[in-house]
């Protein structure tokens, strides 16, 4: 098991980032996925990233503008997302945290580096998509 934790601030609406972070029709801003896939609606759904790997995901918890949670699943990991939004002024503060179990023993000593990676990717794409907003 690797628990990975990021936060972030940015200056913008509550709403706004929101609904960039929840929408899963509007993904495009994400450099790491080329498809998101409905498969019961509030439910779950499924990304397909760009290399052709398919994570399942199933929502857990949905608290508007406070708490976004799933389980995730996979060929190489399952685990769990959660993601705490809080406003503090005029900037919001994320803190995602991940707690995947490899599938894969040789992934094990990996696993960890690899979750910080994406979510940092995944930080950048949203400033990016924050900046191309205004």
């Amino acid at each position: 098991m690797a628990i990975s934790k990021m936060q972030a601030e940015f200056t913008c609406d509550m709403a706004e980032i929101w609904n960039i972070v929840t929408s899963l029709e509007n993904y495009s801003w994400r450099s790491d996925i080329s498809r998101i896939v409905i498969t019961e609606p509030g439910k779950q759904f499924e990304e397909r990233t760009k290399d052709g790997y398919v994570t399942h995901f199933t929502i857990t918890a949905l608290e508007m503008y406070r708490r976004y949670e799933f389980d995730m699943d996979n060929e190489n990991m399952s685990g769990h997302w959660t993601g705490i939004f809080s406003q503090c002024g005029n900037r919001v503060r994320i803190d995602f945290t991940e707690d995947v179990t490899a599938k894969k023993n040789i992934m094990k000593p990996f696993v960890k580096g690899y979750l910080k990676k994406q979510q940092q990717k995944y930080i950048a794409d949203l400033r990016r998509a924050l900046e191309n907003r205004q």
